[in-house]
């Protein structure tokens, strides 16, 4: 049956889109062995065909700058936020983009579905860009020759190394990694750190000697393993360099590294009582799923610690406690229910005409006056306070002088700067920026915006504050006349000047709980 042609390129779209879904519905298991390999050798081309179509398109995209309509700073940016991709999917199709550019010819071949796969032609493109620029060129040629005429991988490798030593200088030395130099620290889903990454000879010798100089063993007690060592005193390195003062501002602001230890943890280092030990277990639940969330780039750039980690960095550290919490809006209508039921309960003791008392059927009792003013009070307490009501009663009942100190102020009305207070308040409550079209620069990057500008009478409070990057503080607010708002439920929703492209947030809020 022949398939009639697209009239358009969103027709032609919708038709991919059509086959896919079939083909997700298909049942593979019901289909022999040979057509199942088929349909994955078909599957492998049509995934070189679309990589080689979107590194085309984006690249278009990127040159027009298209990203900076939807108020991001950056085509990674807007893949993120937009087509819902990881970061490393998204510099991965950048690095598409650029190929696109600089190797033509391998990004031809992987459009005709049937030469290389994505990842053959990636690798050929790692070969090549180690070559001189001016012979990357015809050496992408000789590639793709072979590769069409039927060379396997072994034979590309050979033909990429023999074209490698042919193109450097007699005189060339050699290749001592430098271009190749990276490191990469990710996070993990429980909030531990993976560090890896190529390092130039210097830059290695370096590291070794600093790592040999601070992990010798502290005696026959010692029972860390080398590996460990290694890793204490990376940690106390980077602790001496932090406490020197030696490291530049960033943002504005002083290098510091924040831990977060959670309430439950500093409690859990005292026995506490069975009622504690329950309220214990349930903040030990929020704090894990808080790690894991920050883990994935609304971080802060603190360490999330617990158990023996917490109460190591706990027993000789300056504490700065901090108690955060969140309005349960759920309260709010029980709050309102209580108020309305003590407003019937004054307006029914007023004098009013009708039968005598002794003539009314009794019918069920009613709260007192003074029990619902207790309630309401609880209520208020619960609305204003949220989970971390019993953080604030711990703090400065139970756990001693350190830690008992008094509030400070996260209200403060007008003022030229923003106090330390609340700035650590708006970090800790935002933790990233807050910007509605998404972003994920942590609140190290970032810094504290006034929703409303103190030169149109804005005030100073967590309220009225709110955590931007740089980029879209300084350039999308302040120079692109963008407006943005901090909306009661804790959302933002950001505009244009001429309201063209309207933005929000998603609420971060925990649903409430029945009960």
């Amino acid at each position: 049956m022949a398939i009639p042609a697209p009239a358009s390129n969103a027709e032609a779209m919708d038709m991919v889109l059509t086959g896919l879904r079939h083909l997700a519905a298909t049942d593979p298991t019901a289909l022999a062995s040979q057509a199942q390999a088929e349909y994955l050798q078909n599957l492998e081309h049509a995934d070189a065909i679309s990589t080689a179509v979107r590194a085309r398109f984006l690249g278009a995209f990127t040159a027009r700058q298209g990203y900076s309509d939807d108020a991001d700073y950056s085509p990674t940016a807007w893949l993120i936020h937009r087509t819902k991709v990881t970061k490393g999917a998204a510099r991965g199709h950048l690095g598409w983009a650029r190929r696109a550019l600089t190797h033509p010819q391998i990004v031809a071949a992987l459009a005709e579905g049937t030469v290389l796969s994505e990842s053959m032609a990636g690798t050929i493109c790692g070969w090549t860009d180690k070559l001189p620029e001016e012979c990357r060129k015809a050496a992408d040629a000789i590639l793709v020759t072979a590769a069409r005429a039927g060379a396997d991988q072994q034979d590309l490798v050979e033909l990429a190394m023999e074209i490698y030593a042919r193109s450097r200088p007699a005189d060339d030395g050699p290749d001592d990694g430098f271009e190749d130099r990276q490191v990469r620290l990710e996070t993990t889903f429980d909030g531990a750190g993976v560090l890896n990454g190529d390092l130039t000879p210097e830059a290695g010798a370096v590291v070794r000697a600093v790592l040999d100089a601070l992990s010798a063993p502290a005696g026959a007690e010692d029972t860390r393993t080398h590996g460990q060592r290694y890793h204490d005193a990376m940690q106390e390195a980077m602790n001496r360099l932090l406490a020197s003062g030696l490291l530049p501002e960033r943002a504005g602001q002083p290098v510091k590294a924040w831990v977060h230890v959670s309430l439950a943890e500093l409690r859990a280092l005292d026995d506490g009582s069975v009622l504690e030990t329950e309220w214990i277990t349930e903040v030990r639940v929020r704090w894990a799923a808080h790690r894991a969330a920050a883990s994935e780039g609304a971080s802060d750039g603190a360490a999330w610690l617990d158990g023996d980690a917490a109460q190591a960095a706990t027993c000789d550290a300056t504490l700065t406690p901090v108690v955060t919490g969140h309005v349960q809006l759920h309260v709010l209508d029980d709050l309102m229910k209580l108020c309305l039921q003590l407003d019937y309960l004054e307006r029914s003791a007023e004098p009013a005409a009708g039968p005598a008392a002794d003539d009314t059927e009794a019918g069920p009792a009613s709260p007192s006056r003074e029990a619902l003013q207790k309630a309401i009070i609880g209520k208020a307490a619960d609305l204003l306070s949220g989970p971390g009501g019993l953080a604030s009663f711990l703090r400065t009942r139970q756990l001693g002088a350190r830690l008992a100190g008094p509030s400070l102020p996260l209200d403060i009305g007008y003022s030229k700067t923003i106090p330390p207070g609340i700035r650590n308040a708006v970090i800790l409550r935002d933790r990233r920026c807050r910007w509605p079209g998404g972003c994920n620069q942590p609140a190290s990057a970032c810094e504290v915006h006034h929703v409303k500008h103190k030169a149109n009478g804005g005030h100073t409070s967590t309220k009225d504050c709110v955590l931007l990057c740089s980029y879209h503080h300084q350039i999308v607010i302040h120079r692109w006349g963008w407006t943005l708002v901090l909306n009661p439920d804790g959302t933002t929703t950001a505009w244009n000047p001429d309201r063209t492209k309207i933005l929000h947030s998603h609420s971060h809020s925990p649903p409430a709980r029945a009960g």
